[in-house]
């Protein structure tokens, strides 16, 4: 399988809320690694979500958020990973930057130079990655 998006954490669903409308998924890689996704209810059905399932989370490097020091703010995105920088690849514009997570997966950002150097980021760099639930694409084995 071949996918555009940088983030692929495999794993399993661990938990599973449902509602009327929307579902929170969580899904825990080998490693222990958690992924939070909010979903309709009609994906948790039509993708046959449940715990113990195997599936994969998917999240687009652009949607990705880092943060450096203590936080001033406690913020909304559902996911706040702590991890370490581990790569930096720098563009004209933008910069590529590879966190990874204690569990073993790795998370890759895409911050301006500016931001980047404004942030301080080095390999290893403490950082909080942040994404919303919503910004999770889940999907299971065929």
């Amino acid at each position: 399988m071949a996918i555009s998006a940088r983030n692929l954490f495999k794993g399993k669903v661990t938990a599973l809320k449902e509602g009327p409308i929307h579902a929170e998924v969580e899904i825990t890689t080998t490693g222990g690694d958690k992924i939070v996704a909010t979903l309709t209810e009609a994906s948790v059905s039509s993708l046959g979500l449940a715990i113990g399932k195997e599936a994969v989370a998917v999240v687009k490097a652009p949607w990705v958020t880092l943060l450096t020091g203590t936080p001033e703010y406690r913020f909304s995105a559902r996911n706040q990973l702590q991890g370490t920088v581990s790569a930096l690849l720098k563009g004209a514009v933008n910069c590529q930057v590879t966190v990874a997570l204690p569990g073993g997966s790795t998370v890759s950002a895409m911050v301006t130079n500016a931001a980047a150097a404004e942030l301080g980021l080095a390999e290893g760099t403490p950082v909080t990655v942040l994404f919303k639930a919503s910004h999770v694409f889940v999907g299971v084995p065929v």
